[in-house]
C-alpha cells in the first residue's frame, strides 16, 4: 500500500472585490473616498434632446450655471456627463449641451456614457480618484433616471453625495395609466436624498444650490 501523503493545499486567491481601490485591499494605493477631501460638481445629461420636455429648464440651468461658476472659483473639479445612444448621437444637435449653460472649459472633464449610471463610464471614477474627491454634488437630468442612479451609485462607492433640490429636472411620466407630474418626481427625488446615511459613514444631502459649499468637507 503506498505511503499516504499530505494533500496539497491550493494557494488562497483574493476575491476580485478585494483588489478594488474602494475596498481598501489589494495593491492599490488610491485613497478611499473617506480619506480624500475635495468636492466635485457633476453635471449630468443637460443635453438638448434630454431637457426639451423637462420642467423649469431655464430655472434649473440658472442654478447649475451658478454652481459651475462657484465650483470654478473654489478650484473644485467640474465634470460634464453626456449620454449617447441611437437618438442622442454624438456630435449632433440633440446630443449637444443645452444652450444657456456655461460652456465647459478645456481642462474640465467630459464623460460619455451609454447607460443610466454615469459610473459605467470608467473615466468618471478614475477622474474622481486622481483629483482626491470625497464629496460629489450631482445636478442635471433627469431626476428619476440618470441623476438618481448616479447619486446612488456614488454613495455605494463611498462618496458623500449632495443633490441640490433646485438643480435637477425631469419630464411628466405615465406608467400603467398612472400619470405623475414632473414636479412631483423632482420633489420625490429631493425627499429621497434629504439628509440620510446611505451606508455606515456615508451621507446624502439635499439643499438649495446657494447652500452648497465647495470649499468645505461635509
Amino acid at each position: 500500500m503506498p505511503a499516504s501523503s499530505s494533500p496539497k493545499l491550493k494557494p488562497k486567491r483574493s476575491h476580485p472585490w478585494s483588489m478594488h481601490p474602494l475596498m481598501g485591499g489589494g495593491r492599490s494605493r488610491t485613497p478611499s473616498p473617506s480619506r480624500r477631501n475635495k468636492t466635485a460638481l457633476i453635471v449630468i445629461d443637460m443635453q438638448v434632446g434630454v431637457v426639451k420636455t423637462c420642467v423649469d429648464v431655464q430655472g434649473v440651468m440658472a442654478h447649475i450655471g451658478s454652481l459651475v461658476q462657484r465650483a470654478r472659483e473654489a478650484g473644485a473639479p467640474v465634470i460634464w456627463v453626456q449620454h449617447e445612444d441611437e437618438v442622442l448621437v454624438r456630435d449632433t444637435m440633440e446630443w449637444a449641451l443645452a444652450p444657456g449653460l456655461p460652456p465647459p472649459l478645456d481642462e474640465e472633464v467630459r464623460v460619455h456614457k451609454r447607460f443610466r449610471d454615469s459610473f459605467t463610464a470608467p473615466e468618471l471614477e478614475s477622474e474622481l480618484h486622481s483629483r482626491g474627491v470625497h464629496h460629489v454634488v450631482i445636478v442635471g437630468a433627469q431626476s428619476d433616471y440618470c441623476v438618481r442612479t448616479a447619486a446612488q451609485s456614488a454613495a455605494v462607492r463611498g462618496y458623500a453625495v449632495t443633490v441640490p433640490r433646485d438643480a435637477h429636472t425631469t419630464e411628466d411620466a405615465e406608467f400603467r395609466g398612472t400619470k405623475i407630474p414632473a414636479q412631483q418626481i423632482v420633489q420625490h427625488t429631493n425627499v429621497y436624498f434629504n439628509d440620510f446615511e446611505y451606508q455606515p459613514g456615508v451621507w446624502c444631502g439635499n439643499v438649495a444650490s446657494d447652500e452648497v459649499q465647495f470649499g468645505q468637507r461635509p
